[in-house]
Parts: C-alpha cells; sequence; structure tokens
C-alpha cells in the first residue's frame, strides 16, 4: 500500500516538533550555566574595575604628594589628592576609601584601601565566589634626586 501525502506531511511536523523540543531541553540544561558565567564575567570584570581605580588612586596619591616640603605636607597633600579624586573615580564611594601614608627621607608611600562588600556590582554574585571584598593597593614615589 502506499503511503499518502497526508502521512508525509504529519512525520515531517512531528519531527520538527520533536527537534524543537531537543532544543528547549538543551537550553534548559546549558542555560543555568551560561547565566553564571556571564554573572562572573560582570562581577569579576567589575572587581578588575574597582581595583584599577584604587591603584590609580593611590599612584597619584602618591605623585601628588611630591610637591610637599615637609612630611607633614606630604601626607596632607596625599590624603587631599585621593579624598577629592576617590569621588569622581567610577564606582567608588568616598567614605569606604581609607589612606595610609608613610614616608622617610627618600620615599613616600601611599596605600589605600576600599570596602567593595556594598557595591552594586559585588551584589550581582549570588552563588558565585565572590573576589575579595577588601581591595588594598599602594604606590610609592622615591622623594627628590634621580
Amino acid at each position: 500500500m502506499k503511503r499518502g501525502f497526508r502521512d508525509k506531511a504529519t512525520r515531517r511536523c512531528s519531527t520538527r516538533v520533536r527537534r524543537q523540543g531537543s532544543a528547549a531541553i538543551e537550553f534548559a540544561l546549558v542555560g543555568p550555566m551560561m547565566i553564571l558565567l556571564l554573572a562572573g564575567m560582570v562581577v569579576y570584570g567589575g572587581w578588575f574595575w574597582l581595583a584599577q581605580s584604587v591603584q590609580s588612586l593611590a599612584t597619584e596619591g602618591a605623585r601628588a604628594a611630591v610637591g610637599g616640603l615637609d612630611a607633614a605636607e606630604r601626607e596632607h597633600l596625599a590624603r587631599a589628592f585621593v579624598t577629592d579624586q576617590a569621588d569622581a573615580a567610577a564606582g567608588l564611594d568616598p567614605v569606604l576609601v581609607t589612606v595610609s601614608v608613610t614616608s622617610d627621607a627618600q620615599a613616600i608611600r601611599v596605600q589605600v584601601t576600599y570596602d567593595a562588600r556594598t557595591n552594586p556590582v559585588m551584589l550581582l554574585a549570588g552563588p558565585l565566589p565572590k573576589p575579595p571584598a577588601l581591595i588594598e593597593r599602594s604606590a610609592t614615589v622615591r622623594i627628590g634626586g634621580y
């Protein structure tokens, strides 16, 4: 007995529906992993952005301090620069920035610490392993001479 047109059309249609169903199942298996991967890229990318901003504050604060005549003025210049620029730096809350300045006769060291726990990017981590909450960066600049 010959198969009719209707049997072929029904078979083609049911094959297409089965393929669409398998794509949905594959996405259900792969989708959550892809979403976690995307969230990880956003969270760690945001953390690296914050870390780079903190490093930039420390470096520029140390460079600004070189102009001071004595240790007290250098410390004041470094702290003032970091606190002023923390407000302008992208994504940093100036209240959460702490500055430590140490100097001797040859160099000045500026250490900037930022608490990133409450940063909106860090709150996206969810079940992902989180990067360190405290970001500490420092910079040392030689005072005078070559």
